[in-house]
């Protein structure tokens, strides 16, 4: 059923999201100091790909700045978008499942730098 999920999603909402991470994360990558902030964007779009049957677990020690960072350069945006198109379609009943992986996404994208994908 994981499979069938992922194909799904991966059709109708992962192809976009995850080419745009990447896009994201290869911008951040042209600088030296932003290459840290282009890793967790390439995290984010290959947990975009295939979200269903994975679980993301955050942890909060040594990376606490730059969570910070990334929370006040957009981060905040993007898990907020991604936790109201999460409610959106959770309130639907054939979307249901979509709807939870976008509130996984919602919490990986409010603190990668702390998050890991299990």
């Amino acid at each position: 059923m994981k499979f069938i999920g992922n194909v799904l999603w991966f059709f109708t909402f992962g192809c976009i999201s995850a080419a745009l991470w990447f896009l994201a994360g290869i911008i951040w990558c042209v600088t030296i100091i932003g290459i840290p902030f282009g890793k967790q964007c390439f995290k984010i779009a290959k947990f975009n790909m295939w979200p269903m049957g994975k679980a993301v677990d955050t942890y909060f020690g040594a990376s606490f700045f730059g969570n910070l960072l990334w929370f006040i350069l957009g981060g905040f945006i993007a898990s907020l978008l991604y936790w109201i198109l999460g409610l959106v379609l959770r309130i639907t009943i054939i979307l249901y499942p979509f709807g939870k992986q976008f509130q996984k996404l919602s919490k990986i994208t409010r603190a990668p730098f702390a998050s890991y994908i299990i």
